[in-house]
Order: C-alpha cells, then structure tokens, then sequence
C-alpha cells in the first residue's frame, strides 16, 4: 500500500518550484542583502522560548536580575543576526568542473570563494541541493580566493545544467542560519559509465591494407662524389651509435655536424578499427554506451584508431584527446 501524502506537501512543492524560478542563471553569485537570507535554528528557536519565560517570571515576580539577563541575552542575539550578515555579504562564489564526468561516479568541482574587503569570512558552507550531498566548509581570509572541494554524482549520462548550490553559515552563535541558493550557470557533460567487465575490442576492421612492397630507395651524390642511400638525416644528439655511418663520419674528423645516420623505416599502417554499435549485441540502449565507453577506452590506452557507429551519428576512424572526446560526447548525448 502507498504510503498516504502529507496534506501541505502539494503546496509546498508549488512554492517551492515557484520560488526556484525565479532564481536567475548566474555564472557567479554575489551575497547581497537581496538574495541572503536568514532563519532561527532549532537552538535559536529554544533560546527564543526560554527568553520568553525569563521575560514573564522577571514580570511575575518583579527580578530586576532577570530583566538584565534577559535584555542582554536579546541584545548578543541582535547583535549576532548584524555580525553573521556581515559575515556572508559581499561574498563571491564561482564554481569549476576539473575533469571528466562519468555517470554514477564523482564529477570533480570546486567552489570558489573570494572575500573582498578587509574582514576574513567565517564557518562558510556550501553543498549541491540534490539528495544525498554532502556539505564542506571554510574559513575565507580576507581579500583571499579559496576552492573547496565539492564532488557532484549525476546517475545519467547526457548534458545537465548544474544542480543548485547553497551557501549559509552559523557564525556567530549558531542560534541563527544564514544562507543563499544559486542556480549556477552552464553545463556539465557527463558520459555513460563504462562496463566493468567489457569483453575483447571487435576484430572488424574498414579495410585490409595492402602489403607493403619493396621500393628501391633512389641514390643521392653527396658533395664529395659518394652515393648514400635517400633514407638518411644528419646527425641529432641522443641517436644510437648502431644508426651512424661510421665510414662517412670518418671523413669528418670527428666533427658530429657532418654525420649521417640511417632514418627510420615507416611502418605499416594498421588497420582502422571500427566500434560499431550493432557489434555489442546488447538489448538495452544504456549497456550498449556503456559497452562502447569502454571499448573506446581501450582503443585509446593502445593507441588504436578507431571509429564509432551509432544509429544516428558516425565518427570516422582517427586518434588522439580530441577524437577520444568526441567519441564519448556522442555516446553521452545520442
């Protein structure tokens, strides 16, 4: 049986939503007194009450004593919600994505806090407004710029906005929470997970190339009148011994900027290796990426080039960062 809804969790919801978009998409928000916001705590709530019955025993019984520890009890309060106001305005937070975002794993971002001004920032929090993050605080020195670490997990693949974030503190007494929320500006690419377990990369291959036949290097007279094969360079500090030719570099009298020695033979090309998306043999959509993902990985890791097909898009072969990225940016958007 489902559990019944709570009575005001429809219009609670609606506010919320509501109240949330209005929040404007910001690529650095600015503490002000139009967007910090404070509320009592549950400690500040109780020390309210008890205040309050100090309040009507000094009445009730005329305790002079009373009356001062109250009004100065009230007084540090007041003067805290002016102190830990001060303490957030002005503040300056920026957030950063340092490296790849894989789906249900820790995305690397930082948040950065700059305090203006001559006063240090005090007990600062910050923490994603999604279920099960975490909140990570600092102190902010003055005129100084401080990152804190803040792992983001996004469960799928694709582009996302970046969640809320919300920045409050308890400075000075705790009694009163202070805080902001911030709809960060721009987006985070996060690609599908790779399978633990892949098996062996496809043999399927776009061509078969051709074996290499033996060409006849054609011969080049030096200034000396001797023939020296084509496939020669000038000697570079750091060639092995066995590449020089030792009988041209005897003419030289030792002197190592008339050398010679022998160029590398080119290699064969190897064949382009093609991750296709029909070769996966997978039924569900999220362990085809899942598989592509880690095939493209390993393509990358030996230095394979490789291409990608997908039902809606095809990346032909090549390698390197860029080609790597591109591959994965297909697989997490299509």
């Amino acid at each position: 049986m489902a559990a019944p809804s709570q009575p005001h969790s429809g219009w609670r919801q609606r506010w919320r939503a509501w109240w949330l978009a209005r929040l404007p998409v910001t690529a650095q928000h600015v503490l002000t007194h139009r967007n910090l916001y404070l509320w009592p705590t549950r400690a500040g709530w109780m020390l309210g009450l008890t205040l309050l019955l100090l309040l009507v025993g000094s009445i009730n019984y005329q305790l002079n004593l009373g009356y001062g520890l109250t009004f100065l009890l009230a007084g540090s309060i007041a003067a805290s919600v002016h102190v830990g106001h001060a303490n957030l305005r002005g503040l300056r937070l920026q957030v950063s994505i340092d490296g790849e975002a894989w789906a249900g794993r820790l995305i690397p971002a930082r948040v950065w806090l700059e305090a203006p001004g001559r006063h240090p920032r005090w007990a600062v929090s910050v923490q994603w407004l999604q279920p099960g993050a975490a909140a990570a605080g600092t102190d902010v020195a003055a005129g100084d710029r401080t990152a804190i670490e803040l792992p983001l997990v996004l469960p799928t693949r694709g582009r996302h906005a970046l969640p809320l974030l919300r920045v409050e503190s308890l400075y000075p007494l705790g009694v009163v929470r202070f805080w902001s929320v911030w709809r960060p500006a721009g987006s985070v690419t996060v690609y599908p997970a790779p399978e633990p377990d892949a098996p062996a990369l496809p043999t399927a291959s776009l061509s078969t190339p051709a074996p290499l036949q033996p060409v006849a290097l054609p011969i080049r007279h030096t200034a000396t009148g001797d023939a020296t094969p084509q496939a020669v360079r000038p000697y570079r500090t750091g060639d092995a011994a066995t590449r020089v030719l030792w009988k041209k570099a005897a003419r030289t009298d030792g002197n190592p900027a008339g050398w010679l020695v022998r160029a590398a033979e080119p290699t064969p090309p190897s064949a382009d290796l093609w991750l296709d998306e029909a070769c996966c043999g997978l039924g569900s959509l999220e362990a085809r990426r899942s598989r592509l993902a880690a095939w493209v990985l390993r393509a990358d890791a030996e230095g394979r080039r490789y291409g990608l097909r997908l039902a809606a898009i095809v990346i032909e072969p090549d390698h390197g960062p860029a080609h790597r990225r591109r591959c994965l940016e297909a697989l997490a958007c299509h």
